[in-house]
């Protein structure tokens, strides 16, 4: 398409078109000139773009004075008596006048009829007429054709508005049958004209007609132009898109308010369809997105010139291009306006706006005479809540447009900055129907696209929140849909740790069925722990599920070690039925055994003395390296009292603190030279009768029993 500035032209109303059209003229106002716009009309929606073609005719040239100029003129003035919407003329008065002149012309042709009819019989028998027999007053009419031609009007036209105003039989009345047959035909005739003309009357008292609705909006905008002293091409456009409302008015919704809603979206379909699924922004979209979108459009005409959409400004509209041309115009290097892109048939604009939220990156302004389809950005946006699929589609579309398409190539940090906010969003709503048990909506968004194995900002994906609420059906449809059943938050933990935390043991059975594991970030120190605040069922659901009893914490304690140590004879028990060692030894090399001593509880001793003869009992073949491993522990002996003073202190040994204590008196008398040895005391003065007293690095005294 060619836009060229060369020639000039106006879409004005048929009251002050010409008038208008010479005074721009003279002023040297540029329009866009449209070339083979009539052709592109006709291949449109048949009619309804016709008779606005008919109506805002574009002109290339000013009409030369003519006899057909002429009779067009009154062709338009006849019409603007009759309809004219325009202001400068008195509505009130046009309507009277319009019904004095509908009367006078049919009584007038009806006078006009009714002489004929007496003229056209013989003069011998004018008196078998209607006037021929007429006498008023004094008056004869025997010989009406000897009387002057305004008395014989007036008479005709007397009869005419008599019979058209009585029932056809008063002082005047048809004496021939050719007379009786016309007047059955007029008073027939008037029942129909006086309907129309009483049916004018009572639009005239009761008002409320769209000629007089749009001629009371435009007198309320010219009384507010006038009032902010608008410039003049603002007021140009305003009346002007006015006026192509009131002429389009009939493609108005409202006219089918009353058609139920199914029939409208058949309607819709049927006239919209087409335009909307042809756009390339919705290629692969679903029919029902399409639907949906075409039940909510709305039909709009805008002129040549006109600017839908400026940069910068909030959108809250999407626009659908039917017919026309129009340009998106953005700021160049230098400073000033250039062409973007040419808006055709088939595509749309405000889409970039709505969908990333920015403001509006090129203004568009319309080059011809355009037709358009338009949906408000909150209605676009309860659909896409829907059908969110098609909106990923649709985000989808539109960045990888960008290699073709400039305006988009140029804000694709902003789509994709967007898209990666939309599906956040929609990770929080997978995760959101997950954690409120909704299986319907999150069948619905997975099956529509959504990833079930997404995760939101805490890393814990659906099925982990799933299983911390105990929702056994939705932990089982998503497992179903091939999720991770071993994936780990931002925690370390899995979803069914979450169920085992919870108390959902069916939903932890499920996940354990399916292959699940229980891994948990230090579990040493986080059994220590629940052993420590003696969380019974808590530990019981852990250890049921197989994990491992003798992890240890950063000072190699395992459960066994607290439980022993505090006495816990209950948890201690668990513990030990799931497998327990009671020969770990933590980083001071002491076993449960030795936290059980040194508590002092004797039950508490008796149970692991019990476990360690059982754990021995188990493994004969390696009972003996059990047992060696049970004395890696060293010791420190001296040949000389505790107290002693210090000239009598001699070096000690170190040596491995044997089986038995007699042993260890042996052979740390033959180290020391100290053959009189036959006591070991501890730094405390105390006298040490089993080896499984002695710590690991104990001080010890090999003394003669008798000092």
């Amino acid at each position: 398409m060619s836009l060229k500035k060369s020639t000039t032209f106006r879409i004005g109303n048929t009251a002050n078109g010409n008038h208008d059209d010479r005074e721009d003229s003279s002023n040297g106002e540029e329009e866009y000139e449209v070339h083979d716009l009539r052709e592109r009309i006709k291949s449109s929606r048949g009619s309804r773009f016709n008779l606005i073609e008919n109506e805002f005719e574009l002109e290339l040239n000013r009409r030369r004075f003519s006899r057909q100029t002429v009779i067009n003129g009154l062709k338009d003035l006849s019409q603007g008596l009759v309809i004219h919407p325009d202001n400068r003329i008195n509505y009130l008065f046009t309507r009277i006048v319009k019904l004095i002149a509908v009367e006078l012309y049919c009584t007038h042709t009806a006078a006009c009829i009714f002489y004929y009819l007496a003229t056209t019989l013989p003069e011998e028998k004018e008196g078998y007429t209607w006037i021929g027999s007429l006498k008023l007053g004094d008056d004869s009419y025997s010989h009406f054709r000897e009387l002057d031609l305004g008395k014989r009007y007036t008479t005709s036209l007397y009869f005419a508005i008599v019979t058209m105003a009585t029932v056809g039989y008063g002082d005047i009345h048809a004496v021939n049958p050719r007379e009786m047959i016309f007047i059955m035909i007029y008073v027939s005739f008037d029942m129909i004209l006086g309907a129309y003309l009483i049916g004018n009357m009572t639009a005239l008292i009761v008002k409320g007609s769209k000629t007089e609705r749009y001629r009371d909006k435009m007198t309320d905008v010219i009384k507010y132009m006038n009032r902010n002293k608008l410039g003049r091409d603002i007021r140009n456009q305003i009346k002007g898109h006015l006026r192509l409302q009131y002429e389009s008015s009939y493609t108005d919704a409202s006219v089918l308010q009353d058609i139920p809603i199914s029939i409208r979206a058949k309607i819709s379909e049927s006239l919209y369809k087409s335009y909307v699924e042809n756009v390339p922004l919705f290629k692969g979209c679903s029919l029902e997105f399409i639907n949906q979108i075409v039940t909510r459009v709305h039909e709009e005409f805008f002129y040549p010139g006109e600017v839908i959409m400026e940069r910068g400004n909030v959108v809250d509209q999407l626009y659908f291009v039917c017919h026309g041309v129009l340009e998106e115009v953005g700021i160049g290097s230098d400073g000033s306006d250039e062409t973007v892109s040419l808006l055709e048939p088939n595509s749309l604009f405000g889409e970039i706006s709505i969908l990333c939220n920015i403001p509006q990156p090129y203004t568009v302004r319309v080059c011809e005479l355009c037709r358009l389809l338009r949906i408000d950005r909150q209605s676009f946006f309860n659909i896409l809540d829907i059908y969110f699929h098609d909106g990923r589609k649709i985000l989808t579309n539109l960045l990888e447009g960008k290699e073709s398409n400039l305006r988009v190539k140029q804000l694709e940090s902003d789509i994709t900055l967007h898209i990666d906010k939309q599906e956040a969003e929609l990770a929080l709503r997978v995760n959101s129907a997950a954690y409120q048990g909704d299986l319907y909506q999150l069948k619905g968004l997975v099956r529509a696209g959504a990833d079930p194995n997404k995760k939101d900002y805490d890393g814990r994906s659906p099925l982990h929140l799933a299983a911390s609420r105990g929702y056994e059906d939705i932990a089982l449809f998503l497992i179903q849909e091939d999720v991770d059943v071993n994936a780990a938050d931002n925690f370390g933990n899995t979803p069914l740790f979450e169920a085992i935390k919870s108390g959902h043991d069916r939903v932890a059975a499920l996940l354990s069925r399916e292959g699940a594991l229980l891994k948990i970030e230090n579990s040493g120190s986080f059994l220590c722990t629940l052993v420590a605040r003696g969380d019974t069922d808590f530990l019981r659901r852990l250890l049921s599920h197989g994990i491992d009893p003798n992890f240890k914490d950063y000072d190699h304690r395992t459960p066994l070690h607290i439980a022993a140590t505090q006495g816990l004879y209950l948890m201690a028990k668990l513990i030990l039925e799931a497998g327990a060692s009671v020969f770990s030894r933590d980083r001071w090399g002491n076993t449960p055994i030795d936290e059980g001593k040194m508590c002092g509880n004797k039950n508490m001793i008796r149970l692991l003395e019990e476990a360690k003869a059982a754990q021995l009992s188990m493994f004969p073949d390696c009972s003996q390296d059990v047992t060696d491993k049970m004395h890696p522990k060293k010791c420190t002996v001296f040949p000389f009292h505790p107290w002693a003073s210090k000239e009598s202190t001699k070096c000690g040994i170190v040596m491995w603190i044997p089986h038995s204590i007699d042993e260890l008196i042996k052979t740390a008398s033959e180290q020391l030279e100290f053959p009189h040895g036959s006591c070991i005391l501890s730094e405390d003065g105390g006298k040490i009768l089993e080896v499984d007293m002695i710590s690991d690095g104990q001080k010890l005294y090999l003394v003669n029993q008798t000092n």
